[in-house]
């Protein structure tokens, strides 16, 4: 389950959009974080990664974009449920064996 987001969606939205406009203008691009993270009471640090991340989803940036890395996090969790039932059926597949290789007392 993904922990609870600290912010809304809107103002991580708005705080994201503020951003980008304030860095694509090369007077206003250095502190350009640090100034819109303090106007909307964010830590700069956290925008950075917000930019960062919508940069990637958008194409200008490599790396993993949001849809992938939900997608590899739900295909590694089946990787784990049926690693555990393979665990489950061998070791019950071995004490059935075991059951039929004892000689009968009746």
């Amino acid at each position: 389950m993904a922990a609870p987001t600290k912010y809304p969606d809107e103002l991580r939205e708005r705080a994201i959009r503020m951003a980008v406009d304030l860095r694509r203008d090369p007077a206003t691009r250095k502190g350009a974080l640090a100034r819109v993270g303090q106007q909307l009471g964010i830590n700069a640090e956290t925008l950075r990664n917000w930019v960062t991340q919508a940069e990637v989803d958008a194409g200008e940036r490599p790396g993993t974009t949001t849809s992938d890395a939900q997608r590899l996090a739900e295909l590694e969790r089946e990787v784990r449920e049926l690693r555990r039932s393979n665990a489950i059926l061998r070791s019950a597949s071995a004490f059935f064996a075991a059951e039929l290789d004892r000689p009968s007392t009746r």
